[in-house]
């Protein structure tokens, strides 16, 4: 899989709310909250501790293919939530009856909990993107892998009004066996793609759409960005391949777990 360069600016920002994040995610293996459940309300960063039986460990494979068959196409989103793009891509999505996975970045989410919870109220899922997105923690410690994973765990199902996540993306790739491990223990699937249509670059909307069309035939999942800088193009993009994929009989699905 390929490795977005950097933070791509935006995340920058968000650095100074990601250190606070680690204050609180210390104690990070006992933490709470995944996707599924719904708990009570709370003031504080973090959610209750929920009970070990209450989240039931997945595999911890990274899932590339389409509970639909061979025949299906999971859209995935990444990123957000962004007040300006998600609401677009939303309407995109509505407006052709598709159901998308969203990998929201716990800061994202904690600043704009009233797209988490429209996102799941719209039928999508929820994916850990991590704390603060940083695309080089796979060469950082597993402490610090726990509290970025287990942080926006609860920063996203908090936001959610209570609905966990069921998979985690690593910022560009950046798995390793010890994060996917701890996922898959919190009921989060590990998320790959197949297809990158590079719309992070803005290249333009011809070339994300012939990406898709030229890359489909790597599997099944597509992966997009609805945050992180301007998403126009992705919006349209979106307004092309969505139809395009219906013509070509593909069904919309979510990856497998």
């Amino acid at each position: 899989m390929a490795r977005h360069g950097g933070t791509r600016g935006w995340y920058g920002k968000v650095v100074g709310a990601a250190l606070g994040v680690t204050v609180f995610a210390v104690g990070a293996s006992m933490w709470t909250a995944q996707a599924g459940a719904v708990g009570s309300p709370s003031s504080k960063a973090t959610a209750p501790a929920a009970p070990r039986s209450d989240v039931r460990t997945v595999a911890m494979t990274i899932a590339h293919a389409s509970d639909k068959g061979a025949h299906g196409v999971n859209i995935t989103i990444d990123d957000g939530p962004d007040p300006v793009w998600t609401p677009q891509v939303l309407d995109v999505l509505r407006e052709y009856g598709v159901k998308a996975t969203f990998c929201m970045v716990g800061t994202q989410a904690q600043a704009h909990p009233d797209l988490v919870k429209k996102v799941v109220a719209a039928g999508h899922r929820l994916c850990d993107h991590t704390v603060s997105h940083d695309t080089a923690m796979d060469k950082k410690s597993p402490a610090y892998r726990s509290q970025q994973i287990l942080g926006a765990e609860s920063m996203i199902t908090k936001a959610s009004g209570g609905v966990r996540p069921m998979y985690y993306r690593a910022p560009g790739g950046a798995f390793t066996p010890d994060s996917r491990k701890l996922a898959a223990s919190r009921g989060m699937r590990p998320l790959g793609w197949n297809v990158d249509t590079k719309d992070f670059e803005r290249p333009g909307v011809d070339a994300i759409v012939a990406t898709v069309q030229h890359e489909l035939p790597n599997g099944p999942t597509l992966l997009f960005h609805d945050a992180g800088g301007d998403r126009s193009q992705t919006v349209e993009a979106l307004r092309r391949v969505l139809p395009w994929l219906k013509q070509q009989g593909y069904s919309f699905g979510f990856p497998v777990r």
